[in-house]
């Protein structure tokens, strides 16, 4: 992201002469990244027409938060002006915004240790979701009420350490495919946000676009839904309009950011302007929506479905890459495959050396070289669970230990979820 600095020229008198009385201050122009407005910056220019951002006049100075977290919803970047020794401070924060992409995400808590509240927090969402989805099944008046709260927890321990949720998040059932994939796209878009560096305010919102953003398919005809096989294309077409039925019964809940809605209808929405229900061009899509549609779309690929089994995690991943701003925004493809890394935490893989480990973290700058723990020896035999990290640590003959590729879950008896529960079953937490 480049940033450009423009000087205003000082008033002058009527003699054609600046008095030192009457000299005003020099401003200048910056491009920041929406994530690094405050109060008391005037937005000057918009990465988009002012008319696509809901705000009440062209150029003004941010009053509060409220304010600057609208465009943090749908801008990348805005041209603020201000005096160079207000913008001074600003500006130091850009290059280390620029780095966090390149570090891991940082954790307080080990992640044994935060397993309990992760599969407590899972828990609380998933019952959340089972009851929305029976209150719109009985044709009950829809309480969202409770979104908010139950994805308080998600983030908290997202916060702790992103590695246990991340962990909960890839136990799968296919019969339970679309209520626990809003789970992991609540789960993954919190995540990837507090990655990009978006302020902590803004994770519960990004959580519940995730949470709700497929709301919409309990209206599509379960035939049509879960169809085995290839759809036809009127049943494309009525498959296609859940994002206008999320939107129709969300954007009537006045306790809703309206930013939810706005997702819901446009997650479908692409680069190149031939997403779906409208059609917008790249520069109508608000930047949530961008980043929910990628997340929804790995989260797709990369699980069991009524008509096809999962991808690998490298196909996902190629197939984001090759899709890069044609059908995602490039940027955020380019960072979300920086945090997921080649062999996401809680993948089971197999070392040069013969081990058999489970990945607890990735690090953005060495994809290969996650930190896994080690659960069988070179002879497939237990062994006292330990953690190593791969880009530090070599095996006993000098060598560098390497995955030498991934296992499926489940493979030489070593199953992630009966890993969680040994982690966690004497904890208070377990549910």
């Amino acid at each position: 992201m480049g940033f450009r600095r423009k000087s205003s020229k000082p008033a002058a008198s009527v003699s054609g002469t600046v008095s030192s009385e009457n000299r005003q201050p020099s401003l200048h122009r910056v491009r920041l990244p929406v994530d690094l407005l405050k109060p008391g910056m005037r937005v000057v220019k918009l990465d988009r027409p002012w008319t696509e951002v809901p705000v009440l006049f062209q150029g003004f100075t941010l009053a509060d938060d409220a304010q600057a977290r609208i465009l943090r919803q749908h801008c990348e970047w805005v041209l603020v002006e201000d005096e160079e020794a207000a913008l001074h401070a600003v500006l130091d924060e850009v290059a280390d915004r620029k780095a966090r992409t390149t570090r891991p995400l940082s954790e307080t808590q080990p992640l044994a240790e935060e397993l309990p509240r992760a599969r407590q927090a899972w828990s609380r969402t998933q019952n959340f979701v089972e009851k929305v989805t029976r209150d719109i099944e009985a044709g009950n008046d829809l309480n969202l009420d409770d979104a908010r709260p139950v994805l308080q927890q998600c983030v908290a321990s997202i916060k702790a350490n992103a590695g246990a949720m991340f962990w909960v998040s890839r136990i799968k059932h296919r019969e339970a495919y679309t209520a626990e994939h809003c789970l992991r796209v609540a789960i993954f878009s919190i995540a990837f946000a507090r990655f990009l560096g978006m302020p902590d305010g803004d994770l519960e919102t990004i959580g519940v676009c995730g949470l709700l953003h497929d709301l919409g398919k309990l209206r599509v005809p379960d035939h049509i839904l879960n169809k085995p096989g290839a759809l036809s294309p009127d049943e494309f077409r009525i498959m296609r309009e859940h994002t206008s039925h999320g939107y129709e019964l969300l954007k009537a809940d006045q306790g809703l950011d309206p930013i939810v809605a706005d997702v819901t209808l446009h997650h479908h929405e692409r680069m190149d302007g031939r997403g779906y229900p409208q059609q917008l061009a790249e520069w109508q899509i608000s930047r949530f929506a961008r980043l929910i549609s990628i997340v929804d779309a790995f989260d797709a690929i990369t699980s069991d479905r009524c008509y096809r089994d999962g991808l690998p995690t490298s196909e996902a991943i190629r197939i984001l890459y090759r899709n890069r701003g044609q059908q995602f925004d490039a940027g955020m493809v380019e960072a979300f495959i920086r945090m997921i890394g080649i062999y996401p935490a809680g993948s089971l893989v197999e070392l040069n050396t013969g081990e058999v480990a489970l990945v607890v973290a990735t690090h953005p700058g060495r994809k290969l070289s996650p930190r896994v723990e080690i659960l069988l020896d070179a002879r497939k035999q237990p062994v006292t669970p330990r953690i190593l990290d791969l880009s530090e640590t070599s095996s006993e003959d000098g060598h560098q230990r390497e995955i030498a590729g991934g296992l499926p879950d489940g493979a030489y008896g070593m199953s992630l979820e009966d890993r969680i529960r040994q982690l966690t079953k004497d904890n208070a937490y377990n549910v």
